[in-house]
């Protein structure tokens, strides 16, 4: 018996995209979620298994996605990926998503090495401020990594990434 049918769990492989669905409906898990309460409308927990057949390797990736559609694996699986699942409760996860890629791809942000006392947390916040520092200036119009580079071989375009950042006189008098 395998353990699709032992749980009752929902499958569906598209051949076409070399990907496998699985769905399991939130009521057949014996956990409660954290904040359950935040997490209204959540129905299934989706798990896309793709695989990549390339001439000398293959590639395979796992994603998981909490949806609000029922736990139908086939209808999951037939409807384009990721736009009709939300990987988290609210509109604002995709942004969270996106702002930790740049992080990521900005200042390899996933290969820090900084563990120790308050280091993470302060560093943290520093690259945060200097993203959003470099997302406030528009004359330069490039990525946040190559803004990051100029910035660093440019004394006077970082000093205009600071300047943008702060507000003009006119609107600190409270007119």
């Amino acid at each position: 018996m395998s353990i699709v049918t032992m749980y009752g769990w929902s499958q569906h492989t598209i051949a076409l995209k070399s990907a496998i669905v699985w769905a399991v409906c939130l009521e057949q898990i014996d956990f409660d979620l954290y904040q359950q309460s935040q997490w209204d409308g959540l129905q299934t927990i989706v798990m896309v298994i793709r695989t990549r057949h390339l001439w000398n390797k293959t590639t395979r990736e796992v994603m998981f996605y909490l949806s609000s559609l029922l736990a139908n694996a086939q209808q999951l699986g037939n409807q384009p990926m990721p736009n009709s699942w939300v990987k988290l409760s609210d509109s604002t996860g995709q942004l969270k998503i996106n702002f930790t890629l740049v992080l990521d791809v900005t200042f390899g942000e996933d290969n820090s090495r900084i563990r120790t006392g308050h280091a993470p947390q302060n560093m943290a916040l520093l690259k945060r401020w200097s993203i959003n520092l470099l997302n406030q200036e528009t004359s330069y119009k490039r990525s946040t990594r190559q803004k990051t580079k100029r910035a660093s071989m440019d004394t006077r375009y970082m000093l205009k990434i600071l300047k943008a950042s702060i507000p003009l006189q006119s609107n600190l008098s409270g007119a």
